[in-house]
């Protein structure tokens, strides 16, 4: 209990926080690093403060895994080699993924086909309070229609060290690493960083 309403004050910080960030981005955009690493705006998994270059880093090969979706469908991450990845570690309860959510649908929606690309969006469902009927909402709400496999036992947050909501790995069409992104993302930092992907 004393960890949810952690959470949710955090939450609430840098929900502010995170809003005005995006706002900014999208008002004055700059140009990136393509090897991005940042904790702006993320909110913290866990009660010790990790490195956020812990893990899995550039150039690595990340580990297979296979997930249910919220609609019952079967994602096996090694079945999407041949495309660009967006691999995005998410929660509801989350502001920063909230605020990141539809820049995400925007840019699936107008650049899937074109730019070869596939967003993959798993929810932490094990840190949701109500479940998936709480995913499947907010999916419904914000009107998502990428894949959003549901980690429900927590076993891919911690294959991928997952310290920060959001964490996102951008990956090759040969499935290595090409950067790795903590904390939320606007539409043009996704079009930047998916150009820069082979």
């Amino acid at each position: 209990m004393k960890k949810t309403i952690g959470y949710v004050i955090a939450g609430l910080i840098i929900g502010t926080m995170i809003v005005l960030m995006v706002k900014s981005n999208l008002e004055k955009p700059e140009p990136i690093d393509t090897a991005l690493t940042s904790v702006d705006g993320a909110v913290s998994l866990g009660d010790n403060e990790a490195e956020v270059d812990a893990g899995l880093g550039q150039g690595d090969v990340p580990p297979d895994f296979e997930l249910t979706t919220i609609d019952g469908e079967v994602v096996k991450l090694s079945d999407l080699q041949g495309k660009k990845v967006i691999l995005n570690f998410w929660a509801t309860w989350c502001p920063p993924c909230k605020a990141e959510m539809p820049h995400m649908q925007n840019y699936y929606q107008n650049n899937k086909d074109e730019e070869n690309v596939e967003i993959i969006a798993v929810n932490i469902t094990g840190s949701e309070s109500r479940g998936v009927k709480a995913v499947q909402e907010f999916a419904e709400s914000y009107g998502l229609t990428f894949p959003i496999p549901l980690d429900d036992k927590g076993k891919i947050e911690e294959l991928y060290q997952v310290y920060y909501l959001p964490t996102t790995y951008m990956l090759e069409t040969d499935g290595r690493i090409a950067n790795k992104i903590v904390g939320p993302m606007d539409e043009r930092t996704i079009e930047q960083l998916v150009e820069n992907l082979d």
